[in-house]
């Protein structure tokens, strides 16, 4: 009967961490999302009042979002990323960079070995700012772009 208890404990343990990081995957993606749709919804509103004012232009796409996720670092340079905690977000000023950390980096893969997922922020001026990765980062069999 112990046997059979520890074998099904272990079979739901492994479960569990494989639905944990189908999640921290889910919200990785949703969170590019967002900071993409708000470029997009910067640009509109630049559009807008480009015939008043001129709004200032925002690299950080943190900082348009009405609400940060809680797991943003916040800014950070180059010097300064160990200090950042797995499964958190960070805007790197000097490359212009929005990067994550893993929280299990285990099925993350980057070409130049990085544990962290970098995205540049890109774009001209007639369009919006855009999110590229700087690599093909792959995670859980899955391509990060």
């Amino acid at each position: 009967m112990a046997v059979l208890i520890l074998t099904l404990l272990v079979v739901f343990i492994n479960r569990v961490q494989v639905v944990q990081r189908q999640a921290e995957l889910a919200s990785v993606r949703s969170t590019l999302g967002s900071l993409r749709t708000a470029f997009v919804l910067q640009h509109l509103h630049r559009e807008a009042a480009q015939n008043q004012t001129g709004a200032a232009l925002q690299r950080n796409p943190f900082e348009l979002l009405e609400r940060r996720p809680s797991n943003y670092f916040g800014e950070t340079r180059p010097g300064e990323l160990a200090a950042v905690p797995s499964g958190h977000w960070v805007f790197d000023a000097v490359c212009v960079c929005v990067g994550y950390l893993p929280v299990d980096a285990t099925e993350f893969d980057s070409p130049s070995g990085d544990v962290m997922a970098w995205y540049r922020v890109e774009g001209a001026t007639a369009g919006p700012l855009l999110l590229t990765a700087k690599e093909r980062y792959v995670w859980q069999g899955q391509v990060m772009d």
